[in-house]
């Protein structure tokens, strides 16, 4: 070893601080995002979601307002998503369940419409589903930006947003459907 000094040059200083505040520019935002709830996804409890359009398999346009007084339990999806695949029995059955107290409202995303959504059903009739389209690229919109499907959402007896959630997780659609029917 010699004790030559070498000395740093530049470039590197200057890179090295480029990259210092970056990161703490980066780290910033993430924070500020956090802190007034810009890296939240979709719309928040409490929002009213009554008048959310979609069409049965007759064509037939209804809302979420239509089931005023029922608890809502809206389950997005699409048939090509297997984390979908793996969700629609506990929703069928959920579906089934329903009566005075609540309704389950499957809402294909397919982009093929009741082109792919029929022929899933049909090849699929264990799941005695009724299933639902959006009417129009902009129906949904009352419930924020759908990042990823199943989308999950529980919806109170006056049509406002309970609970929301991305993903499948085996009982937690029955667990939230439970906990909202006991609110008053």
């Amino acid at each position: 070893m010699s004790d030559t000094y070498v000395p740093e040059s530049r470039w590197r200083l200057v890179a090295a601080a480029v990259l210092v505040v970056g990161g703490l520019l980066l780290g910033g935002v993430v924070v500020v995002r956090g802190l007034s709830g810009g890296g939240s996804e979709g719309a928040s409890s409490g929002t009213d979601v009554s008048r959310v359009a979609f069409l049965d398999a007759e064509g037939n346009r209804r809302t979420v307002a239509d089931f005023k007084g029922k608890v809502v339990l809206v389950d997005v999806w699409a048939t090509w998503c297997p984390p979908c695949r793996r969700s629609l029995p506990e929703v069928a059955e959920l579906q089934k369940a329903g009566g005075d107290r609540f309704v389950v409202l499957p809402i294909s995303v397919d982009r093929g419409g009741w082109g792919d959504v029929k022929p899933f059903l049909a090849q699929n009739p264990q799941l005695g589903l009724t299933a639902y389209l959006p009417e129009g690229g902009t129906a949904l919109d009352a419930f924020g930006e759908i990042r990823g499907i199943p989308t999950t959402l529980i919806i109170d007896r006056q049509g406002r947003l309970v609970k929301r959630w991305s993903g499948f997780g085996e009982g937690m659609a029955r667990r939230a459907l439970d906990e909202a029917l006991k609110a008053r």
